[in-house]
């Protein structure tokens, strides 16, 4: 595939790959097993469907943790993998990676050298901000807006971005996202109940009764361990109990989103009052999310069909558009950025 382009947006949770020549989007959870620490067992959703299932001797780990690279090498295996084994990938292409604002330069470099000094021969890789390529996956014109406020809820981190005329005029990462919403689930249903689940059944929980609605009483029918037997049972759970789990998490970003607007200068932030909140991520997708932030913030929210895929459908855009977009993009390499090489 010389002279190939791909957009890359690398989750926490999953890998979305936009593929130029192909024209389509492809998606793997973010997720490697290895065994004994060193040979490649399992890649994406075969080493995902092995998590919390997987022998002493193989190693499931998500190497991206709050929304920047943990386990590099790991990353890089698993990237490679992935473009290889599921995309008939031959190397050689053109690359452009969707990365968090808030993080450091040496963070973000790591992304620029995970794909440049890897076996995919990289041509080029370009970076582009991901709040841009989630506005522009939304459907808004970045250049002409007077203010808009991004937010990004992924798996494991979550991205507040106040865009105005092309730019980024704050951003904000937040260091939890999914992964710690099923967390709290799994501590809630362990306190409360002296029950243990694994994360897999606390996301099935999470999705199943979502933040918020009219309903109260739906109760979930769950498998697990009963930790004063000691023995594998299964148990009900109720919606109230998952939804009291994701309060604090859910109130911590009220509290950031209200900060950023009270920091955001005067004439963008009637701009963003005027357009309201323009909510992606692969937590988007939950029941009554967008409703809860509404009366949360007083703010009106929308939700693309799609919240998951935003960032990347955003890259595509980008990279079909190249010329109009040229200037949100840029390389690690160029002179801003050479001391880090």
């Amino acid at each position: 595939m010389a002279g190939n382009i791909y957009g890359l947006d690398l989750g926490t949770y999953e890998i979305k790959v936009f593929d130029k020549k192909k024209d389509e989007i492809w998606k793997e959870k973010s997720v490697i097993a290895t065994k004994n620490n060193k040979e490649i067992f399992a890649t994406g959703d075969e080493a995902y469907a092995m998590f919390e299932k997987a022998p002493g001797n193989i190693d499931v780990v998500f190497p991206m943790q709050g929304g920047v690279i943990a386990r590099f090498n790991d990353m890089q295996n698993l990237l490679e993998n992935l473009l290889k084994k599921a995309r008939q990938f031959s190397g050689g292409g053109e690359y452009v990676i969707a990365v968090p604002t808030d993080i450091t330069e040496v963070e973000k470099r790591a992304f620029y050298d995970l794909v440049y000094h890897s076996s995919a021969r990289a041509k080029s890789v370009s970076i582009v901000e991901r709040g841009l390529a989630d506005a522009i996956g939304f459907g808004l014109d970045v250049f002409q807006t007077g203010g808009v406020m991004i937010l990004n809820m992924g798996g494991g981190s979550m991205e507040l971005s106040v865009l105005a005329c092309g730019g980024i005029v704050m951003n904000r990462l937040l260091k939890f996202g999914g992964e710690q919403f099923d967390q709290a689930i799994i501590n809630r249903v362990r306190r409360n109940q002296d029950f243990l689940i694994g994360r897999k059944t606390a996301e099935s929980l999470r999705h199943e009764f979502g933040i918020f609605s009219e309903d109260t009483d739906s109760v979930m029918q769950i498998a697990g361990r009963n930790l004063i037997l000691g023995l594998p049972q299964r148990t009900q759970v109720s919606i109230g109990l998952v939804r009291a789990a994701m309060k604090d998490l859910m109130d911590e970003c009220v509290v950031a989103i209200r900060s950023m607007l009270e920091r955001t200068p005067p004439d963008v932030r009637r701009e963003i009052e005027k357009n309201g909140i323009c909510l992606t991520g692969g937590m988007g997708k939950l029941k009554g999310i967008s409703s809860y932030l509404k009366e949360s913030t007083g703010m009106h929210v929308s939700v693309v069909e799609h919240p998951e895929l935003c960032s990347v459908d955003g890259l595509r855009q980008i990279i079909q558009s190249k010329k109009e977009y040229a200037r949100l993009t840029y390389s690690m390499l160029d002179k801003g950025y050479r001391w880090l090489g």
